[in-house]
């Protein structure tokens, strides 16, 4: 029997899986699992062209990133005529002196490697960076992104008119509770908190995503439609209904104090994610900035448990391989884009603090969550120096109770460790991660380190 169906019979006692209701199902399976690709946007920001973004389609192809799942190549603001649109047909036309072969030329470059193409706007008046966007122009430019050869498009939430706002805000505790998002299962009120009860789907905001939603899906070819609305008006309310992903939170940036808050945030909102259902914990920074290498493997390790979007973001041609080997880890991809569970890891012990403490520099740090692989647990050390963590086998949800000893492999070396009873301990490096693949029980005696 091999190894997945052997653990699926004997050692998990609680399965995910199920589709979220009302999700929104596409052709194809786009959207059912978390997307995987690149974006011009952390790597050039408005510094782009067209030589830019075919560069990146095939460095995916030459780096192996493509045969290792990542297919999106999505070019992401200022890349259209920033003084409006066309005269005669209203359409957005793609700057000539970046894009001499248009938007649809890219795409036809993108397309012939094998890729996907996406690209960028906002539910506003203006792009984020002042180029024209699409509010009142919805069905229009969807149009023409088809037309174009378009297989994603992210929505931002930028210059967003008045009588498009919402009359609330939602209201964020600084602390949470297992029973309840709020202490005490209270909130601070004031006259702009949403009352009990409010259908935040009914919002402005929710209603300016739909319009989009629907152009998207009128059009004949299937487009993967991803919200950028900052984590705005309780998205994880509507967002599935709406799309295939949706930011949980306000812009990524290359520092570990920021992924780290990211973290937190998200670990209180997964309930939300599964098939054809993803919180967006924004770009992947792999590349950028001064992040350690341990940093990074923490950054990329739970990105992929918590099956957000896995877009890089970092000039490939300058990437070093040891960061090209972490985007390209075959036991997290193979969690992230997992056929048959389709929930994320959750925490099952926050480790520095207290179970369910809302911390934005020490979130949970036990993990775990199953897969046909077996169970993925991780242990992430958020102190700022080197400590011993712990993972014992009959803490980990889903393990068989009365099961002391299951195979193991590190999903970071590859090695197989064998029979390990009881757990392991291991001194981990400050703000790195280590991470198991716990297969079927066997029998074994002592602890491995």
């Amino acid at each position: 029997m091999p190894m997945y169906k052997m653990y699926a019979s004997l050692c998990v006692a609680a399965l995910f899986g199920l589709p979220a209701v009302h999700a929104l199902i596409r052709e194809n399976s786009v959207g059912k699992l978390p997307a995987l690709g690149w974006n011009s946007w952390n790597a050039y920001a408005c510094d782009i062209n067209e030589t830019k973004i075919v560069a990146a389609a095939n460095a995916i192809v030459s780096l192996g990133l493509k045969d290792a799942g990542y297919e999106y190549v999505n070019i992401d603001d200022c890349w259209a005529v920033k003084s409006g649109r066309s005269n005669t047909t209203g359409e957005l036309l793609p700057d000539p002196v970046k894009f001499p072969s248009g938007i649809s030329g890219v795409a036809d470059t993108v397309h012939g490697l094998g890729l996907k193409l996406g690209i960028y706007g906002s539910a506003g008046t203006e792009t984020c960076a002042g180029y024209p966007a699409q509010i009142g122009h919805e069905m229009l430019d969807a149009s023409t992104f088809a037309s174009w050869g378009i297989d994603y498009f992210k929505y931002d939430n930028c210059y967003v008119p008045a009588n498009w706002s919402d009359p609330y805000i939602a209201c964020v505790p600084d602390h949470w509770q297992t029973d309840g998002p709020f202490p005490n299962g209270t909130c601070p009120v004031t006259n702009t908190t949403a009352p009990a009860g409010y259908d935040w789907g009914s919002s402005p905001t929710a209603h300016r995503y739909a319009i989009m939603r629907d152009a998207l899906l009128a059009q004949n070819r299937t487009i993967l439609y991803s919200l950028c609305e900052w984590g705005d008006a309780a998205v994880d309310t509507w967002g599935n209904s709406t799309a295939n992903s949706w930011r949980m939170s306000g812009d990524i940036d290359p520092s570990w104090s920021r992924i780290a808050e990211i973290l937190n945030e998200n670990s209180f909102q997964l309930n939300s994610v599964n098939f054809w259902g993803h919180n967006d914990a924004d770009m992947l920074e792999v590349g950028n900035g001064d992040l350690t290498l341990q940093e990074t493997r923490s950054h990329f390790a739970f990105w992929a448990a918590m099956k957000s979007p896995l877009i890089i973001g970092t000039d490939l041609s300058v990437l070093p391989t040891d960061h090209v080997d972490i985007l390209k880890n075959k036991y997290l991809l193979a969690f992230s884009q997992d056929e048959v569970f389709g929930g994320p890891a959750t925490p099952y012990k926050w480790g520095v603090n207290p179970d369910w403490t809302f911390n934005y520099t020490n979130p949970a740090e036990y993990w775990s969550g199953p897969s046909t692989k077996g169970m993925l647990v991780l242990a992430l050390n958020t102190l700022n120096e080197t400590a011993v963590r712990e993972i014992k086998w009959k803490e980990v949800p889903g393990l068989e109770k009365g099961c002391d000893s299951f195979q193991v492999t590190d999903i970071w070396s590859g090695r197989d460790l064998g029979c390990v009873s009881g757990g392991i301990r291991k001194k981990v490096e400050a703000h790195d991660t280590i991470g198991f693949l716990v297969g079927k029980k066997c029998e074994a005696w002592g602890w491995r380190s």
